[in-house]
């Protein structure tokens, strides 16, 4: 008996599933193996949706859309687009090639979604604006923390899942009435003096 439940576990590891490799050294990688996987696990909700935080990150706070998480002493700022998702608004971004990095993500048969991923050097630090998936991710991170927050922002972001019932009744009841002017597009314009400032505080506080 012990011989066939082995032979069964074996089957199971070896067809069951397929690995592929991440290498997390290659931001190029990260992005084409995370965001084209159909990943629907998720262990955070908020209003009108959903998504899964790793291993390692913590939720923090909530203020109206946005979402504060934490991770390895860096705070990710994720706001959601509920708007843009409700009127399916797609996204414009110009490459930048200025910048440390820069990539726009079409919408194809492999990412569901479109968006792009611009990180911006300045001294020591980069200043990561992160948008797929109706959502935006912003941090400011050092050169060691780098790839490891891309790999969680691509799996935050590619996992966001939107209540289509929820987010309805929500513009039905004129929820974003007041906030259209500051949601209802996505600025690439930098925020990293917000994000400097709020670092700080949180440091202070901590």
């Amino acid at each position: 008996m012990k011989r066939y439940i082995l032979l069964l576990l074996l089957i199971v590891a070896t067809c069951g599933c397929s690995i592929v490799r991440i290498d997390t050294s290659d931001i190029d990688n990260i992005l084409n193996v995370i965001l084209t996987k159909d990943n629907k696990l998720y262990n955070q909700v908020g209003q009108g949706y959903k998504y899964y935080l790793p291993g390692g990150v913590t939720y923090i706070d909530s203020d109206e859309a946005n979402d504060i998480l934490y991770c390895n002493g860096n705070y990710y700022y994720l706001y959601v687009d509920s708007i843009s998702y409700y009127y399916n608004i797609d996204m414009n971004y110009t490459e930048n090639k200025n910048m440390f990095y820069s990539k726009k993500i079409l919408k194809n048969s492999s990412f569901k979604h479109s968006g792009y991923l611009q990180i911006d050097k300045k001294d020591d630090l980069y200043y990561i604006d992160f948008v797929y998936n109706f959502a935006k991710i912003e941090a400011i991170v050092d050169e060691n923390d780098l790839n490891d927050t891309i790999l969680n922002a691509s799996y935050i972001l590619s996992t966001i899942r939107y209540n289509k019932n929820i987010v309805n009744v929500m513009m039905e009841d004129d929820y974003f009435t007041n906030k259209t002017g500051k949601f209802n597009d996505y600025n690439t314009k930098s925020n990293s003096e917000k994000f400097i400032l709020h670092k700080d505080e949180m440091t202070k506080e901590g």
